[in-house]
Protein backbone atom coordinates (compact mmCIF):
# COMPACT_ATOMS: atom_id res chain seq x y z
CA UNK A 1 0.00 0.00 0.00
CA UNK A 2 1.18 3.72 -0.24
CA UNK A 3 2.09 5.67 2.72
CA UNK A 4 4.22 8.80 3.41
CA UNK A 5 6.85 8.14 6.38
CA UNK A 6 10.24 9.31 7.31
CA UNK A 7 13.13 7.88 9.39
CA UNK A 8 15.08 10.90 10.64
CA UNK A 9 13.72 13.85 11.80
CA UNK A 10 14.46 17.72 9.45
CA UNK A 11 12.92 19.58 6.90
CA UNK A 12 9.98 18.06 5.53
CA UNK A 13 11.19 18.01 1.96
CA UNK A 14 14.28 16.41 2.62
CA UNK A 15 12.99 13.28 4.96
CA UNK A 16 9.18 12.79 4.36
CA UNK A 17 8.89 10.19 1.26
CA UNK A 18 6.38 8.11 -0.58
CA UNK A 19 6.53 4.51 -1.08
CA UNK A 20 4.78 1.21 -1.02
CA UNK A 21 4.94 -0.64 2.41
CA UNK A 22 3.05 -3.54 3.84
CA UNK A 23 -0.56 -3.35 4.26
CA UNK A 24 -1.21 -3.92 8.00
CA UNK A 25 -3.54 -6.76 9.72
CA UNK A 26 -6.07 -5.77 12.28
CA UNK A 27 -4.73 -7.63 15.89
CA UNK A 28 -7.26 -9.23 18.15
CA UNK A 29 -9.24 -5.62 19.18
CA UNK A 30 -8.42 -3.74 16.29
CA UNK A 31 -9.85 -2.40 13.18
CA UNK A 32 -8.41 -1.37 9.86
CA UNK A 33 -9.94 1.91 8.49
CA UNK A 34 -9.20 2.09 4.59
CA UNK A 35 -8.23 5.88 4.98
CA UNK A 36 -9.71 8.92 2.78
CA UNK A 37 -8.17 11.63 4.39
CA UNK A 38 -5.20 12.78 6.93
CA UNK A 39 -5.43 15.43 9.00
CA UNK A 40 -1.99 17.58 8.81
CA UNK A 41 -1.55 19.08 12.86
CA UNK A 42 1.28 21.74 14.06
CA UNK A 43 2.54 18.11 17.00
CA UNK A 44 2.89 16.18 13.49
CA UNK A 45 5.07 18.83 11.57
CA UNK A 46 7.42 19.73 15.44
CA UNK A 47 7.86 16.33 15.75
CA UNK A 48 8.82 15.68 11.99
CA UNK A 49 11.21 18.46 12.05
CA UNK A 50 12.57 16.90 15.45
CA UNK A 51 11.14 19.77 17.95
CA UNK A 52 10.22 17.66 20.58
CA UNK A 53 13.18 15.10 20.13
CA UNK A 54 16.42 14.47 17.71
CA UNK A 55 15.91 10.68 18.09
CA UNK A 56 13.24 9.14 16.55
CA UNK A 57 11.20 6.60 18.91
CA UNK A 58 10.92 4.18 15.83
CA UNK A 59 13.04 3.25 12.78
CA UNK A 60 9.84 4.74 10.50
CA UNK A 61 7.15 6.77 11.38
CA UNK A 62 3.81 6.93 9.11
CA UNK A 63 2.60 10.61 10.32
CA UNK A 64 -0.50 12.21 11.61
CA UNK A 65 -2.91 11.34 14.01
CA UNK A 66 -5.75 12.31 12.62
CA UNK A 67 -7.63 11.32 9.63
CA UNK A 68 -11.26 9.54 8.40
CA UNK A 69 -11.71 6.64 6.30
CA UNK A 70 -13.83 3.54 6.33
CA UNK A 71 -13.20 0.36 8.59
CA UNK A 72 -12.76 -2.65 6.39
CA UNK A 73 -11.21 -4.78 8.15
CA UNK A 74 -11.41 -6.13 12.02
CA UNK A 75 -9.78 -8.10 14.44
CA UNK A 76 -10.93 -10.87 17.27
CA UNK A 77 -13.00 -9.68 19.35
CA UNK A 78 -14.37 -6.72 17.00
CA UNK A 79 -17.99 -6.70 16.39
CA UNK A 80 -17.98 -7.64 12.52
CA UNK A 81 -21.09 -5.29 11.91
CA UNK A 82 -18.71 -2.77 11.74
CA UNK A 83 -16.80 -3.46 9.00
CA UNK A 84 -18.54 -0.54 5.91
CA UNK A 85 -18.59 2.22 9.08
CA UNK A 86 -17.33 5.53 8.32
CA UNK A 87 -15.15 6.88 10.82
CA UNK A 88 -12.49 9.17 12.15
CA UNK A 89 -9.57 8.23 14.44
CA UNK A 90 -7.66 9.92 17.53
CA UNK A 91 -4.15 9.19 18.56
CA UNK A 92 -2.76 7.41 15.39
CA UNK A 93 0.68 8.05 15.40
CA UNK A 94 0.86 9.56 19.47
CA UNK A 95 3.19 6.94 20.74
CA UNK A 96 2.40 4.49 17.69
CA UNK A 97 4.83 4.16 14.29
CA UNK A 98 1.94 3.87 12.40
CA UNK A 99 -0.54 7.39 11.75
CA UNK A 100 -3.02 8.13 9.15
CA UNK A 101 -0.76 8.81 5.93
CA UNK A 102 -1.04 5.85 4.02
CA UNK A 103 -3.97 3.93 2.12
CA UNK A 104 -4.46 2.08 5.17
CA UNK A 105 -4.05 1.94 9.27
CA UNK A 106 -5.07 -0.67 11.85
CA UNK A 107 -5.59 1.10 15.91
CA UNK A 108 -7.52 0.29 18.71
CA UNK A 109 -11.26 -0.01 17.79
CA UNK A 110 -12.05 3.03 20.71
CA UNK A 111 -9.55 4.96 18.93
CA UNK A 112 -12.33 4.76 15.30
CA UNK A 113 -15.37 6.91 16.18
CA UNK A 114 -18.52 6.95 13.96
CA UNK A 115 -18.84 9.59 11.58
CA UNK A 116 -21.70 11.06 11.14
CA UNK A 117 -23.58 9.95 7.49
CA UNK A 118 -24.02 14.50 7.25
CA UNK A 119 -19.74 14.89 8.05
CA UNK A 120 -17.51 14.80 5.31
CA UNK A 121 -14.78 13.09 5.08
CA UNK A 122 -12.33 15.85 5.25
CA UNK A 123 -13.91 17.22 8.14
CA UNK A 124 -13.76 13.97 9.64
CA UNK A 125 -9.59 14.48 9.45
CA UNK A 126 -10.14 17.81 11.73
CA UNK A 127 -11.72 16.17 14.76
CA UNK A 128 -9.08 14.15 16.35
CA UNK A 129 -6.65 17.37 17.62
CA UNK A 130 -8.86 20.55 16.95
CA UNK A 131 -12.21 19.84 17.33
CA UNK A 132 -11.53 18.01 21.14
CA UNK A 133 -9.06 20.32 22.20
CA UNK A 134 -11.75 23.23 21.95
CA UNK A 135 -14.30 21.33 23.26
CA UNK A 136 -12.35 20.04 26.18
CA UNK A 137 -11.15 23.46 26.58
CA UNK A 138 -14.80 24.46 26.59
CA UNK A 139 -16.26 21.35 29.09
CA UNK A 140 -13.54 21.28 31.83
CA UNK A 141 -14.50 22.25 35.14
CA UNK A 142 -17.49 23.00 35.27
CA UNK A 143 -18.09 24.16 31.80
CA UNK A 144 -19.32 27.86 30.03
CA UNK A 145 -23.09 28.75 30.87
CA UNK A 146 -23.36 32.10 32.00
CA UNK A 147 -19.86 32.84 31.64
CA UNK A 148 -17.84 35.54 29.13
CA UNK A 149 -15.17 33.41 27.14
CA UNK A 150 -12.35 35.02 25.14
CA UNK A 151 -10.74 32.81 22.49
CA UNK A 152 -7.44 33.04 21.58
CA UNK A 153 -7.36 33.09 17.54
CA UNK A 154 -10.88 32.67 17.02
CA UNK A 155 -9.97 31.34 13.03
CA UNK A 156 -7.40 28.77 13.57
CA UNK A 157 -7.93 24.92 13.74
CA UNK A 158 -9.00 25.09 17.03
CA UNK A 159 -9.86 28.30 17.90
CA UNK A 160 -13.00 28.19 15.01
CA UNK A 161 -14.40 25.16 16.83
CA UNK A 162 -13.77 26.51 20.20
CA UNK A 163 -15.82 29.67 18.89
CA UNK A 164 -18.84 27.64 17.79
CA UNK A 165 -18.46 25.14 20.73
CA UNK A 166 -18.32 27.77 23.83
CA UNK A 167 -21.19 29.93 21.83
CA UNK A 168 -23.22 27.02 21.16
CA UNK A 169 -23.08 25.37 24.93
CA UNK A 170 -24.31 28.20 26.89
CA UNK A 171 -21.50 30.96 26.83
CA UNK A 172 -23.33 34.30 28.33
CA UNK A 173 -20.85 36.17 25.55
CA UNK A 174 -17.71 34.94 23.36
CA UNK A 175 -14.87 37.30 22.60
CA UNK A 176 -12.04 36.13 20.21
CA UNK A 177 -8.64 37.62 19.31
CA UNK A 178 -7.70 37.35 15.42
CA UNK A 179 -5.03 39.31 13.44
CA UNK A 180 -6.57 40.33 10.03
CA UNK A 181 -10.03 41.49 9.36
CA UNK A 182 -10.36 38.12 6.72
CA UNK A 183 -9.95 36.18 10.23
CA UNK A 184 -12.23 38.39 12.15
CA UNK A 185 -14.76 37.73 9.94
CA UNK A 186 -14.41 33.98 10.10
CA UNK A 187 -14.39 34.34 13.77
CA UNK A 188 -17.85 36.35 13.56
CA UNK A 189 -19.25 34.02 11.34
CA UNK A 190 -18.25 31.11 13.57
CA UNK A 191 -20.32 32.94 16.62
CA UNK A 192 -17.83 35.27 18.07
CA UNK A 193 -20.04 38.59 19.69
CA UNK A 194 -17.00 40.96 19.51
CA UNK A 195 -13.37 40.38 17.85
CA UNK A 196 -10.84 42.44 18.93
CA UNK A 197 -7.38 42.50 15.79
CA UNK A 198 -4.58 42.18 18.39
CA UNK A 199 -2.45 43.71 15.36
CA UNK A 200 -4.24 46.82 14.89
CA UNK A 201 -5.94 47.41 18.39
CA UNK A 202 -4.93 47.82 22.38
CA UNK A 203 -5.79 44.16 23.37
CA UNK A 204 -5.90 44.89 27.45
CA UNK A 205 -7.64 48.23 26.53
CA UNK A 206 -10.84 46.77 23.88
CA UNK A 207 -11.12 43.91 26.48
CA UNK A 208 -11.65 46.46 29.35
CA UNK A 209 -13.70 48.12 27.01
CA UNK A 210 -15.92 45.41 25.78
CA UNK A 211 -16.59 44.15 29.60
CA UNK A 212 -17.04 47.16 31.06
CA UNK A 213 -13.90 46.57 32.98
CA UNK A 214 -15.05 43.29 34.24
CA UNK A 215 -12.78 40.72 32.44
CA UNK A 216 -14.12 37.73 31.70
CA UNK A 217 -14.64 34.72 33.05
CA UNK A 218 -12.67 31.66 30.67
CA UNK A 219 -9.86 32.75 28.33
CA UNK A 220 -8.85 29.44 25.85
CA UNK A 221 -5.30 30.52 25.01
CA UNK A 222 -2.76 28.86 22.33
CA UNK A 223 0.20 30.50 23.46
CA UNK A 224 0.83 30.85 26.41
CA UNK A 225 3.79 32.54 26.93
CA UNK A 226 3.30 35.31 24.64
CA UNK A 227 -0.12 36.59 25.95
CA UNK A 228 0.64 35.41 29.52
CA UNK A 229 0.77 38.68 31.09
CA UNK A 230 -1.98 40.35 28.92
CA UNK A 231 -4.31 37.46 30.14
CA UNK A 232 -3.45 38.33 33.81
CA UNK A 233 -5.38 41.53 33.29
CA UNK A 234 -8.11 40.53 30.97
CA UNK A 235 -9.63 37.61 33.46
CA UNK A 236 -11.74 38.91 35.99
CA UNK A 237 -11.19 37.79 39.49
CA UNK A 238 -11.47 33.75 40.22
CA UNK A 239 -11.54 33.52 36.41
CA UNK A 240 -8.94 30.63 34.59
CA UNK A 241 -7.20 30.64 31.71
CA UNK A 242 -7.15 26.97 30.16
CA UNK A 243 -3.99 26.58 27.98
CA UNK A 244 -3.53 24.08 25.41
CA UNK A 245 -0.60 25.35 23.52
CA UNK A 246 2.37 28.03 23.97
CA UNK A 247 4.86 28.98 21.66
CA UNK A 248 8.08 29.58 24.37
CA UNK A 249 9.46 27.46 27.54
CA UNK A 250 10.22 28.26 29.98
CA UNK A 251 8.10 31.35 30.66
CA UNK A 252 7.54 33.59 33.63
CA UNK A 253 4.44 34.48 35.22
CA UNK A 254 4.04 36.98 37.94
CA UNK A 255 2.91 35.70 40.91
CA UNK A 256 1.31 38.72 42.85
CA UNK A 257 -1.70 39.31 40.18
CA UNK A 258 -2.28 35.87 39.91
CA UNK A 259 -2.56 35.57 43.81
CA UNK A 260 -4.64 38.60 44.10
CA UNK A 261 -7.48 37.65 41.84
CA UNK A 262 -7.72 34.38 43.04
CA UNK A 263 -6.86 33.03 39.26
CA UNK A 264 -6.70 29.79 37.75
CA UNK A 265 -4.20 28.70 35.30
CA UNK A 266 -5.31 25.18 33.59
CA UNK A 267 -2.88 23.24 31.11
CA UNK A 268 -3.93 20.30 29.04
CA UNK A 269 -2.85 17.81 26.47
CA UNK A 270 -5.69 16.39 24.26
CA UNK A 271 -3.10 13.37 23.72
CA UNK A 272 -3.56 12.66 27.41
CA UNK A 273 -7.49 13.34 28.19
CA UNK A 274 -8.66 10.68 30.81
CA UNK A 275 -11.16 8.24 29.84
CA UNK A 276 -13.75 9.99 30.92
CA UNK A 277 -13.20 13.22 29.86
CA UNK A 278 -12.43 11.61 26.20
CA UNK A 279 -15.78 9.65 26.24
CA UNK A 280 -17.54 13.47 27.46
CA UNK A 281 -15.81 15.22 24.66
CA UNK A 282 -16.50 12.55 22.04
CA UNK A 283 -20.50 11.74 22.49
CA UNK A 284 -20.84 15.56 23.03
CA UNK A 285 -18.80 16.08 19.35
CA UNK A 286 -21.13 13.48 18.02
CA UNK A 287 -24.80 15.24 18.97
CA UNK A 288 -23.20 18.81 17.80
CA UNK A 289 -22.11 16.87 13.93
CA UNK A 290 -25.60 15.14 13.96
CA UNK A 291 -27.15 18.06 14.20
CA UNK A 292 -24.79 20.22 11.85
CA UNK A 293 -24.07 22.44 14.15
CA UNK A 294 -20.61 22.69 13.63
CA UNK A 295 -19.05 24.69 10.19
CA UNK A 296 -15.29 23.34 9.54
CA UNK A 297 -12.67 25.45 8.58
CA UNK A 298 -10.44 23.78 5.95
CA UNK A 299 -7.37 25.70 4.71
CA UNK A 300 -6.27 23.18 2.07
CA UNK A 301 -6.87 19.96 0.46
CA UNK A 302 -3.77 18.15 -1.19
CA UNK A 303 -2.89 15.24 -2.49
CA UNK A 304 -1.06 12.58 -0.14
CA UNK A 305 1.66 12.90 -2.69
CA UNK A 306 2.27 16.52 -1.43
CA UNK A 307 2.72 16.00 2.20
CA UNK A 308 5.93 18.10 2.17
CA UNK A 309 4.03 21.38 0.79
CA UNK A 310 1.29 20.18 3.92
CA UNK A 311 3.67 20.56 6.46
CA UNK A 312 5.59 23.11 5.11
CA UNK A 313 1.89 25.31 5.44
CA UNK A 314 1.02 24.63 8.83
CA UNK A 315 4.79 24.83 9.45
CA UNK A 316 4.43 28.50 8.53
CA UNK A 317 1.72 29.88 10.53
CA UNK A 318 0.17 31.14 7.70
CA UNK A 319 -2.88 28.29 7.23
CA UNK A 320 -6.81 29.51 8.06
CA UNK A 321 -8.04 26.36 9.59
CA UNK A 322 -7.26 22.85 8.81
CA UNK A 323 -4.79 21.37 6.68
CA UNK A 324 -5.84 17.74 4.99
CA UNK A 325 -4.57 15.14 2.72
CA UNK A 326 -6.77 13.46 0.17
CA UNK A 327 -5.73 9.98 0.22
CA UNK A 328 -7.99 7.41 -1.13
CA UNK A 329 -11.46 6.84 -2.39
Amino acid sequence: MKAAFYEAVGPAKEVLRIANIPEPQPAPGEVRVRVQWSGVNPSDVKTRAGLRSKTLPFPRIVPHSDGSGVIDAVGEGVDRSRIGERVWVWNAAWGRAHGTACEALCLPQQQAVRLPDNVSGEAGACLGIPALTALHAVLMDGGVAGKTVLVAGGAGAVGHYAVQMASQLGAARVISTVSTPQKAAIAREAGADDVVNYKTEPLVQRMAELTQGQGVDRIIELDMAANAAANLDMLKPNGECVAYGSGASPMAVPFYPLIVKNLQLKFFMVYHLTAADRARATSTLTRLLERGALQHLIDQRLPLEQIAAAHERVESGQAVGNVVLHVGE
